[in-house]
């Protein structure tokens, strides 16, 4: 009888999305990996089960540019725990047009290292 526990993960490291099988004794540290098919699949696994990281994309508000909404997104990946907070951060967040592609919207939010940046160019609207 073992006291590894399985886990199951769906890769996303490639195009091939294997099925992948996290064998994990009691304190959580991985055993084995199981089903990967490339060797990004085996490091997706293990950091999947030691420490989940998302990129965050979503929206912020802008004054004076053609539309209300400036998208942007995360620089790096955030631990998956933070996503929610990140986007609260985010929720009183107003810049102002003109805002350009790749500018810092907000420096090393909550403290991840990961700044947030516009992901299109927002020009001022013209004044009618």
């Amino acid at each position: 009888m073992s006291d590894t526990e399985t886990f199951s993960y769906l890769c996303i490291g490639c195009p091939l999305g294997c099925r992948l099988e996290v064998d994990a004794d009691p304190a959580g540290d991985v055993v084995e990996v199981r089903g990967f098919s490339c060797r990004k699949g085996k490091t997706y696994a293990v950091q999947e089960h030691t420490d989940p990281r998302r990129l965050v994309t979503t929206t912020v508000a802008i004054d004076g540019a053609r539309w209300p909404r400036l998208p942007v997104r995360t620089t790096g990946e955030v631990p998956k725990a933070l996503v929610t907070e990140v986007c609260r951060a985010l929720r009183g967040v107003r810049v102002s047009a003109p805002v350009r592609l790749g500018q810092v919207i907000v420096a090393d939010v909550l403290g991840t290292g990961r700044d947030v940046i516009a992901t299109c160019d927002a020009p001022a609207a013209a004044r009618t």
